[in-house]
């Protein structure tokens, strides 16, 4: 048993780790939802771990480095996030051109980058796919993001492709910002 308030950070990931490689195979999706904390040390070895398993792999992630979520299945992030990594855009086909680049450089079936008030664009080998937000009155958007990332799991792990999942996570996330906290 390790005491983790007096016990080296790399101890405790390791821990984390043995733990993720015992529940990993009863699941049929993983996510990690990266708060720029350290808690994801090792996920570069989670990812390799579950892919090598077949498992789908989803990614909120967090900072300037991509470069450790490589043959994730999809990441989602949002606007600031991707300017983070790719830097602005001109335009839409901007945008295309550099979410694609960033897809094809990090081995990753998709890039759903969610967009607020604009909805959701998934960015994937066969091109992109828009949806639009659900108009609706936004009362907290608190949340939005992991609701939108869960639902991609569940329905992905269920055996939805990312394309069909895409609709019912943006619903699920509209849902989400019409209700407070």
């Amino acid at each position: 048993r390790l005491d983790f308030e007096n016990t080296p950070k790399s101890e405790v990931l390791a821990t984390q780790t043995a733990t993720f490689e015992n529940l990993l195979p009863q699941h049929d999706a993983v996510l990690f939802s990266d708060y720029g904390k350290g808690g994801l040390g090792h996920v570069i070895d989670m990812i390799s771990r579950a892919r090598s398993l077949g498992k789908p792999i989803l990614v909120d992630p967090k900072g300037s480095d991509y470069a450790r979520y490589k043959n994730a299945s999809v990441i989602t992030p949002n606007r600031a996030e991707m300017e983070q990594v790719i830097g602005k855009w001109s335009d839409e086909a901007d945008l295309r051109t550099k979410a694609h680049n960033l897809r094809e450089q990090l081995n990753l079936e998709g890039v759903l980058l969610t967009r607020s008030e604009e909805g959701m664009t998934l960015f994937d080998a066969e091109g992109h796919v828009h949806v639009s937000a659900q108009a609706r009155e936004v009362f907290d958007v608190t949340g939005a993001g992991d609701t939108v990332i869960a639902t991609m799991a569940s329905l992905v792990g269920a055996g939805m492709t990312l394309r069909e999942a895409v609709p019912l996570a943006n619903r699920a996330g509209g849902i989400v910002v019409g209700k407070f906290g």
